[in-house]
């Protein structure tokens, strides 16, 4: 598994992000971001994000 992305940083593609804890544990929560946009802040400070669904109708892809 590649490191989580932060908060602020553009998302590589567009889906379902979930928040992560600090140490990679996995919260259930999740967001959807859609590519280039910036990922919204997590409740408590060091947590991140990860893809979990990547959207499937190709939009955002490159």
């Amino acid at each position: 598994m590649s490191d989580p992305l932060k908060p602020g940083q553009n998302a590589p593609r567009s889906g379902q992000y979930e928040q992560v804890g600090p140490r990679g544990g996995r919260t259930g929560d999740e967001r959807t971001v859609v590519r280039g946009e910036p990922l919204p802040p997590t409740p408590k400070p060091g947590m991140g994000y990860i893809l979990v669904d990547p959207s499937k109708n190709g939009s955002g892809r490159k």
